[in-house]
């Protein structure tokens, strides 16, 4: 079953409920979204679950979708220009939609998701009590980047150094750095932090990757899609397997291993909260939620390709398995 198939199957299974619950009548409610890139959040699912939860669009739903189409410049802009048709929600995808949509207003309530640390961010005060207009889904938690070291570790028994590729534009790396230090003399690995923040940066940064030759790559989470790509290419010519935070699928070559918060859960969660607001519910008053399932994907082709053997134990607690 490929991911799509999958994520629909959850969405259209017991994770919602099988009758759409009825809306006032006579009511159309606005719903802007703002989204970095449209490969960052799967607006058809969107749609089911609010649609599972009694919204139709054309009859008393409007969704605005804003996409910047990877043009993070772009994202002021478009959050100002869709404040000003007045949604009753908007829903902000990662932390750029995030950071934009904050700026543009202070009383339209906002419903983050795929956002990785609210509170770093300084999105909120408070994860339990956000205050203000904003609240929403989290997709990062406590320490998730030494779980997918760890992981890393396991698929690739004999690395003994791993390289850590961050964005180092992005205030959301600090705290998993840390994460990653504190977990590597425990693993049983050396690590080594390689900053980047654009793709004409990445051969000058493998470069120096591969001067301290190490056994296998880690991405830490913010904006690594924009860049897997380019990395891709450059890990498999040097046989360097990755784990990412992002599906592997943006890493088709190199991407060895991705653990990540399920984001069929985080989608109907993002739903749910805009269904509570929309009912009456203050963003304040609602927690940031933090994901409590996550998702291992192997990819066993690049595995393949590398020329190693993923034990049966890691395989057996697989989520998906790309053969």
């Amino acid at each position: 079953m490929d991911r799509r198939a999958f994520l629909a199957a959850v969405v259209g299974g017991t994770a919602v409920p099988v009758a759409a619950k009825a809306q006032p009548a006579g009511k159309t409610y606005r719903v802007g979204l703002i989204t970095p890139a449209a490969g960052q959040f799967d607006v058809s699912l969107f749609r089911e679950g609010l649609r599972r939860l009694g919204y139709a669009e054309g009859a008393n739903l409007f969704l605005d979708v804003r996409s910047a189409e990877g043009e993070l410049d772009r994202l002021p802009s478009l959050a100002s220009d869709l404040v000003k048709t007045r949604p009753d929600v908007v829903v902000a995808v990662n932390t750029p939609g995030a950071r934009a949509a904050i700026a543009a207003t202070k009383t339209i309530p906002i419903v983050l998701t795929i956002v990785g640390d609210p509170l770093a961010m300084g999105f909120v005060s408070n994860l339990a009590h956000p205050g203000g207009n904003v609240t929403g889904v989290s997709n990062l938690s406590a320490e998730l980047s030494s779980k997918r070291l760890s992981l890393l570790k396991e698929a690739v028994p004999k690395a003994r150094r791993i390289g850590v590729l961050l964005h180092s534009g992005d205030a959301n790396t600090g705290p998993q750095a840390k994460d990653v230090e504190r977990a590597a003399p425990s693993i049983g690995v050396e690590i080594r932090l390689f900053p980047v923040e654009t793709v004409v940066e990445m051969p000058a940064v493998f470069d120096r990757v591969l001067k301290w030759r190490p056994d296998a790559l880690l991405w830490l989470a913010g904006q690594t899609a924009a860049l897997a790509r380019r990395a891709d290419e450059l890990a498999a010519n040097a046989r360097l397997p990755v784990m990412l935070p992002v599906d592997v699928s943006f890493s088709p070559k190199a991407g060895l291993l991705s653990y990540l918060a399920k984001p069929a859960d985080l989608i109907l969660r993002t739903t749910e909260y805009v269904d509570k607001i929309l009912k009456g519910g203050k963003p304040g008053d609602l927690p940031i939620e933090q994901p409590t399932k996550f998702e291992l994907v192997i990819n066993l082709k690049t595995a393949k390709a590398l020329g190693l053997t993923i034990s049966p134990a890691l395989l057996a607690r697989a989520d998906q398995v790309i053969e």
